[in-house]
């Protein structure tokens, strides 16, 4: 039951942070709230694992989820190249799905959970990719539920990180344009085939990338989860540090969005650890699904805190989660 509590922490801290995340993108870029909530979560992870007196438990130990911060970057660097290019409501709900990875590697390693708690987890799983599924608009959102600890953001945010000077990842390879057609009304632009097809393969490249992620994680944390959290962090933030520094992108922040900012990077350090622990009380094939519930509660803080409207699909989906959660908890 903690290993249960600690993975809906976690989640709740990963949806909280990408709500903020892609909230604080209307007062400042893309790469400032990255950088920013990197640079937070590492001086706050630093904190935390060394000041609780928790020593190098050696390179053995955290190799895993040193690699796990690099599959980190590729993942988000593939997700906006995804929403870039391709179509966000199958972009996002295609993404969602990273927490297979770490279900298969958990039944894998001879892990078995109850009947009960395997209807559980489909429900969730089903759940959590129909609230992944945006409604078509634009304008009044603060963008799809990104992967965890990263901002929400609209495709339109997405395809300016590829603009010249902000260019996260390399520029559409020739052969994949957007189509110039705008949509009526203002939408943007419909992607065309070949790039719908490569932004299909890069939110399921995004998606393995993502649950190598929490594989790390849970193997690290059988050594230290405090250090798991730290580590994964340093790796991430190393590599976002120099991208940043090769690319030099325009930065804005309005001061304003630094408190916002400062929060996702606590938030995004918090569900790390959390997760560690989890993995440390449960399965990882459960502890995985709960803590990839964090869609759900981006959606809902929209639609608390913005009053976004929420799409029956998505109620349904985010019906479906409490159910499964209710099913994986009851057995």
């Amino acid at each position: 039951m903690l290993g249960i509590a600690l993975a809906l922490g976690a989640s709740l801290c990963w949806g909280s942070g990408d709500f903020l995340g892609g909230f604080s993108t209307r007062r400042a870029s893309l790469w400032a709230v990255i950088i920013g909530s990197q640079a937070v979560g590492l001086v706050g992870a630093a904190l935390v694992t060394l000041g609780t007196g928790h020593g190098w438990p050696g390179f053995q130990a955290v190799w895993p989820v040193v690699l796990g911060g690099i599959a980190s970057v590729v993942a988000i660097s593939c997700f906006y190249k995804a929403l870039a290019i391709g179509t966000m409501s199958i972009v996002a709900p295609i993404s969602a799905t990273n927490a297979l990875i770490p279900f298969a590697v958990g039944i894998a390693a001879g892990e078995r959970p109850a009947p009960l708690q395997l209807a559980g987890v489909v429900l969730a799983a089903v759940g959590v990719i129909l609230v992944a599924v945006e409604p078509a608009r634009h304008g009044e959102t603060v963008g799809v539920a990104a992967l965890p600890g990263e901002p929400a953001v609209e495709p339109d945010e997405a395809r300016s990180l590829f603009r010249r000077n902000e260019v996260l990842v390399p520029a559409p390879a020739p052969g994949i344009p957007v189509a110039a057609v705008p949509r009526p009304g203002g939408a943007s632009p419909r992607p065309s085939r070949s790039a719908q097809r490569s932004a299909i393969l890069l939110a399921l490249l995004a998606a393995v990338c993502m649950g190598l992620v929490l594989v790390g994680y849970d193997a690290t944390a059988r050594y230290d989860p405090l250090w798991a959290m730290l580590a994964g962090r340093i790796s991430s933030a190393a590599i976002f540090a120099v991208l940043f520094l090769a690319l030099r992108p325009h930065v804005k922040v309005e001061r304003s969005a630094v408190p916002f900012i400062v929060a996702v990077g606590i938030l995004d350090t918090g569900a790390n650890g959390l997760f560690a622990l989890a993995t440390t009380e449960g399965y990882l094939s459960l502890v995985a699904v709960l803590g990839s519930l964090y869609p759900v509660v981006t959606v809902l803080l929209a639609f608390g805190v913005l009053r976004e409207r929420i799409a029956p699909h998505q109620m349904a989906g985010a019906a479906a989660t409490l159910a499964g959660v209710a099913l994986i908890a009851a057995a």
